[in-house]
């Protein structure tokens, strides 16, 4: 994936990442609001070392003071030192459960020890800091007195006594917060890749570029009303999806160069992907544009053009191929326009073997040259070998591709079946894009946003 596409997942899934960051931020809101406060404080116990006469003796006690305070800290935590301190304030706590609370430290190269307490009461927690630390005092003095002697070489004063804590540490709720809106912004975004990971339909045309190299002459936005207005080329031809078959049909113009003729079968990888929809007004939007335009229903198996075009379908291609019927008698005029066009005919047991025939390919080469322009609306690839089969005589497809329904193995499959008979596609269409939106066709492209419409006075 490259920037484009991480910047256009974050767009496609704006509402995931932030319910997910708002989520984060109101869990730890909450946690924040019903944690209970807990307050620290400490006291400072300095150490020394005493019965020194001289420069070097006061230099040896100092360097054995700050070598041996490491260890005074380490029995904050033990028996020795917090028995005496429950007992002294008639806690009803033992060592163990008091010890969590505590803690000690010593700053380097320092005789100082600091001694932290954490408790949910301040008043109890400073109480509890200062006693420890007279505590350790007596405990240490008690240690290093030695055999015979009347004091200890090592004296602990309590430089500091624990003051009463005003504001808690904990929770800190800004901090708290921060951490929860980093969390809920990277899971959102985990959530956000693994969705597209998993989502394995095609829904833009970086999909498709993604798929293959096979260009993409255009896309058709999505409208509701496609079922009850399926020609919008001829009901509302100042509509957007209307001018989204003008501009597939300047782009039509400029694909295979190379051939002295532009016959294309109009085909699909599955069912309800507008192939013919599209055939049908990519037929129209070419003859408005002054060229001679024959369309062919060669779907054999469910033929829809007849119905579409509002012409009698009963006699057609498969009569043609045949010698049941000659093509121009079955040929017919679609009004006063250059556009011809040739139903499907009578349903034969056949279809691909009919489409497969030389009666056909004599067909195809009739038609090229009586028309500028050939299309024939195919069955999908997947479902039956008819497409593949006729592009394989014509000599190129327009592969229609239904953004948010086909998946990308299937177009792959698609594509691959006809590369397994030697045929091509020419092109491919995107199908019922959005209008709006990352996956919309010509997103952020200069001219994207621009419509249609009945000028104003």
């Amino acid at each position: 994936m490259e920037l484009q596409d991480y910047i256009s997942l974050l767009r496609k899934n704006w509402l995931l990442i932030s319910t997910a960051t708002l989520l984060g931020a109101a869990l730890a809101l909450t946690y924040s609001m019903l944690a209970t406060p807990m307050y620290s404080t400490a006291a400072k116990v300095f150490v020394s070392t005493s019965g020194a006469t001289n420069a070097s003796e006061l230099q040896q006690g100092n360097t054995f003071t700050v070598q041996r305070v490491k260890t005074y800290s380490d029995l904050v935590t033990t028996s020795a030192v917090l028995q005496p301190a429950i007992d002294e304030l008639g806690l009803s706590l033992s060592v163990a459960q008091l010890r969590g609370s505590v803690s000690a430290n010593t700053p380097l190269n320092t005789t100082v020890i600091d001694i932290s307490v954490t408790q949910d009461d301040p008043v109890f927690a400073a109480s509890l800091a200062t006693t420890i630390a007279e505590q350790l005092s007596v405990v240490v003095e008690e240690i290093e007195t030695t055999s015979g002697a009347l004091v200890s070489p090592v004296q602990l004063s309590v430089v500091q006594e624990a003051e009463v804590p005003t504001n808690p540490t904990s929770p800190n709720t800004k901090l708290n917060i921060a951490l929860g809106i980093m969390l809920g912004l990277a899971l959102g975004v985990g959530a956000a890749l693994l969705r597209h990971t998993l989502d394995r339909r095609v829904r833009n045309e970086r999909d498709l570029e993604l798929l293959t190299d096979i260009p993409v002459l255009g896309g058709i936005v999505f409208d509701p009303k496609a079922k009850e207005r399926p020609l919008i080329v001829h009901v509302d031809p100042r509509s957007r999806r209307a001018e989204s078959f003008r501009t597939l049909r300047t782009n039509l113009q400029f694909l295979d160069t190379d051939r002295d003729h532009l016959s294309f079968v109009v085909t699909s990888s599955i069912q309800t992907e507008g192939k013919s929809t599209t055939a049908a007004n990519l037929a129209i939007a070419l003859a408005d544009s002054g060229a001679k335009v024959l369309l062919v229903d060669a779907d054999l198996r469910k033929p829809k053009m007849a119905t579409y075009m509002g012409i009698e379908g009963g006699v057609g291609l498969s009569d043609a191929i045949i010698g049941r019927a000659k093509v121009e008698d079955a040929t017919q005029r679609w009004g006063r326009t250059s556009l011809y066009l040739l139903p499907a005919g009578q349903m034969p047991p056949n279809p691909s073997e009919l489409l497969g025939s030389s009666g056909m390919a004599r067909i195809i080469e009739e038609l090229r040259s009586n028309y500028d322009v050939v299309l024939y609306d195919a069955p999908p690839l997947l479902p039956v070998t008819d497409a593949a089969v006729l592009t394989r005589l014509v000599g190129g497809s327009i592969m229609v591709v239904a953004a948010g329904r086909v998946q990308s193995p299937q177009v792959r499959a698609a594509l691959d079946a006809l590369e397994n008979v030697g045929a091509k596609a020419s092109g491919l269409v995107l199908t019922m894009l959005p209008t709006k939106g990352p996956d919309a066709y010509g997103y952020g492209r200069y001219g994207g946003n621009y419509g249609y419409g009945v000028p104003t006075k």
